[in-house]
């Protein structure tokens, strides 16, 4: 649950640099001007940096997990492609197909596929359906498009989150530096009305 002053705080530092939903980090120049500006003291604004600073942790490992599922689905896509071309690629010679397939894991048998006009793919959520071969690989073709396309939008989004990540982990060492020389200078200051 957001407090009011992280809800300052957010829109102090928000800039309109957003990409899909991940809120833009603004380099902060000068501390002082930012603490007025948001209307927060610096343990406030430590506190909504480091909770903006974990919010982007938690998106970035939820988007290092979809990288990872996309980048083991292209492999077996390409696979089932290579599959269909060799069925296209038999059909019509009267040569049969001698394949092993995985029946559990560990556990392969070998089958003949005779002029196979058709193939079965699995869709997911326990379905299956029966598409003729020229149907499959333009199916395959475009599910390995989006995959790559998905891909990409995912390694940018990355690379976007690690510079927000980065600004806000500098922004944080600044507001901390600067309170620590602020409190310098009071005792400093307080140590020098007590000499005089």
């Amino acid at each position: 649950m957001a407090s009011s002053s992280s809800t300052a705080a957010a829109t102090a530092t928000e800039t309109t640099t957003e990409r899909r939903g991940i809120p833009g980090a603004q380099f902060v120049e000068d501390v002082e001007t930012y603490l007025n500006q948001s209307g927060l003291d610096v343990n406030s604004a430590l506190s909504f940096l480091q909770e903006r600073l974990q919010q982007y942790k938690l998106v970035e490992m939820k988007l290092l997990a979809q990288q990872r599922d996309l980048q083991a689905k292209i492999p077996d896509i390409e696979k089932c492609l290579d599959v269909v071309a060799t069925l296209q690629a038999k059909k019509g010679t009267g040569e049969p197909l001698i394949a092993d397939f995985e029946v559990s894991e560990g556990i392969y048998s070998q089958a003949r596929i005779e002029d196979a006009g058709s193939v079965c793919l699995w869709l997911g959520a326990n379905v299956m359906l029966e598409y003729s071969c020229e149907e499959a690989n333009d199916l395959l073709q475009k599910n390995l498009d989006n995959a790559k396309a998905s891909l990409e939008v995912l390694v940018a989004d990355l690379l976007f989150l690690r510079d927000q990540v980065t600004i806000t982990q500098v922004t944080i060492a600044r507001v901390y530096n600067w309170d620590v020389h602020q409190k310098r200078r009071m005792r400093e200051a307080v140590t020098a009305e007590k000499d005089s």
